[in-house]
């Protein structure tokens, strides 16, 4: 049996998506928020101001971007690579963190608010660092497919929460403290024992399509393992053995996709060495009949024949022409156009949005009566449904350019418009409402995390993509804010003070979402007309770089 090469693409997704795995730290700020609390003697509105930190820190990721544009140039390529973007990013997870539990463990003196939510800042900036190398990589591998690599990466980040609390509840199960020290250290040494097999490999493969849905499988499969557990925790007490149990079958379920890499290199080999015995083999016999049977055996990754017409070779210079004038915007160049400001409106309404429903679920679970447990099993499975949205809007989106040739910015109008209805259903406070309206908001949420990167790639070019994208990011936090404390925020406190110190019924919370509902009505209607302005570029570019990829 072949040794395993470690500088495939394969590989290389597979160090990706383990080192998304631990890099979602920001979405258990729940498990150490009270030691910090406590131990920094904040009040709420404090502690609220370090967490709106974690969230800047984590959406504002040109740095990261303007990092892997420079390490990634082709004068560059050679020196250095993603690994230095990886690294930057591990460095800063280690101080952060390490810095934080210093200061709970008394370590080092009580530092003032503003250090603390410098050290948060910093923590969270890693996370930017880690998910443009991942995802940015996995678009430059994966050209013809990046709906669905950039699903999967995305979908692995808005997972890694729940990995990572699986990993707390194991092992250091009430002790918070602990807990800030690991994340310190694990995403840390993670990353750097895998940063280095995160590379460029721009070579097409014939069985790309299949292996890419081989891991769409398995981070399924995770994903509806992991909701069983969330669900069977809050009915059952696990004891220990169980959990130790449970914690393993994650990470062998974790470890399959090495499987992936296996097979796809034993296929290589096994193509290259029947490819290699038949050309032997009719070089003997006729040297013009090989020529031809290469020619006509030319087929693309579904198994549909490619058959050359006379103008053949004329088509493809044209292409090549064509695929060559393509402009890789940069920044100040794409913040020239109409369409990134669309795409930022966008965003704004619907991550914006989004993210301050999820911010405010449990505070809306209890002024519409549902118990302690419901909320906390709501809040729970949100990572669920935000892995959903990244994963399937990636995937359904690659599979409706392909095979209908559907422009991708359609999938966001259409996943805003069913957020904008997510927002209705809880608006109306009917029973279940909240069930049924966290499910749409979560898997519509989670689709612009997958989205928006790709279509930024097609549109603006993937030279410059991670300051592009991570540029548009900021999007999130300007909305949420705007959501969360302007909206959501000033109508509960109007509505708190008129009956008291807390608010309960519908009209607490009816009149902010109705408000985002409209915006993200808004945002849908800015993304149709993404759709109208980049119709045509799809047909005429996309779909024709798509064509030549496969054809070539």
């Amino acid at each position: 049996m072949d040794v395993l090469k470690l500088d495939t693409k394969w590989v290389s997704t597979i160090a990706s998506i383990w080192i998304q795995c631990t890099s979602g730290s920001l979405y258990t700020f729940s498990i150490y928020s009270s030691v910090l609390k406590s131990t920094q003697a904040y009040d709420q509105s404090t502690l609220d101001t370090v967490s709106v930190f974690k969230d800047i820190g984590a959406n504002a990721g040109v740095l990261s971007g303007v990092l892997y544009s420079s390490a990634t140039a082709a004068n560059h390529r050679r020196r250095t690579g993603p690994w230095l973007v990886h690294l930057a990013g591990a460095v800063q997870c280690f101080l952060g963190y390490f810095l934080m539990w210093a200061s709970v463990v008394g370590l080092i003196p009580r530092p003032p608010m503003a250090a603390m939510c410098l050290f948060m800042l910093v923590a969270a900036h890693a996370q930017s660092f880690f998910n443009t190398a991942n995802v940015v990589t996995g678009v430059r591998n994966f050209p013809n497919y990046s709906g669905t690599i950039v699903g999967i990466m995305k979908g692995f980040l808005g997972l890694s929460g729940a990995i990572l609390i699986q990993v707390y509840e194991t092992i250091f199960t009430n002790k918070p403290t602990s807990y800030l020290l690991m994340l310190a250290l694990l995403p840390t040494i993670n990353t750097l024992l895998l940063m280095w097999f995160v590379r460029i490999n721009s070579t097409n493969e014939g069985d790309e399509k299949k292996h890419l849905d081989s891991f769409s499988l398995i981070a399924l499969v995770i994903a509806a393992y992991l909701m069983a557990i969330i669900i069977f925790e809050q009915i059952f007490l696990f004891q220990f053995a169980i959990r130790v149990i449970t914690f393993v079958l994650l990470m062998l379920l974790l470890a399959s996709p090495l499987c992936i890499a296996i097979r796809a290199h034993q296929r290589d080999s096994d193509r290259i060495s029947q490819t290699l015995v038949i050309e032997r083999d009719q070089l003997t016999d006729d040297p013009n009949q090989l020529v031809a049977e290469k020619i006509y055996a030319r087929q693309d990754s579904a198994g549909y024949h490619y058959l050359p017409s006379s103008t053949d070779q004329e088509m493809d210079n044209n292409d090549r022409r064509t695929l060559q004038a393509e402009q890789n915007l940069n920044l100040l160049q794409a913040m020239r156009t109409i369409d990134f400001w669309i795409l930022f409106l966008a965003m704004a309404c619907g991550m914006g949005s989004g993210l301050a429903a999820v911010n405010n679920i449990s505070q809306i679970g209890g002024s519409l009566g549902y118990t302690s447990f419901e909320t906390s099993t709501l809040v729970s499975l949100w990572s669920i449904w935000n892995f959903l949205g990244r994963f399937g809007a990636g995937y359904i989106s690659d599979y409706f350019l392909h095979s209908r040739g559907c422009a991708r910015p359609l999938f966001m109008v259409i996943t805003l418009a069913i957020l904008s209805v997510g927002h209705l259903v809880i608006a109306s406070g009917l029973p279940g409402a909240l069930y049924a309206g966290s499910v749409l908001v979560g898997v519509c949420y989670g689709s612009q995390w997958s989205l928006m990167p790709t279509i930024t790639s097609e549109i603006f070019g993937v030279v410059h993509m991670g300051t592009i994208f991570n540029t548009i990011t900021i999007a999130s936090p300007v909305g949420s804010y705007i959501f969360s404390v302007r909206v959501v925020g000033y109508i509960y406190d109007k509505e708190a003070s008129a009956a008291g110190k807390t608010c309960t019924g519908t009209q607490c919370f009816m009149l902010s979402f109705l408000i985002m509902a409209s915006a993200t009505l808004l945002g849908s209607l800015a993304a149709l007309g993404l759709y109208f302005r980049t119709k045509s570029f799809y047909n005429q570019v996309i779909l024709k770089r798509l064509m030549h990829s496969l054809r070539g």
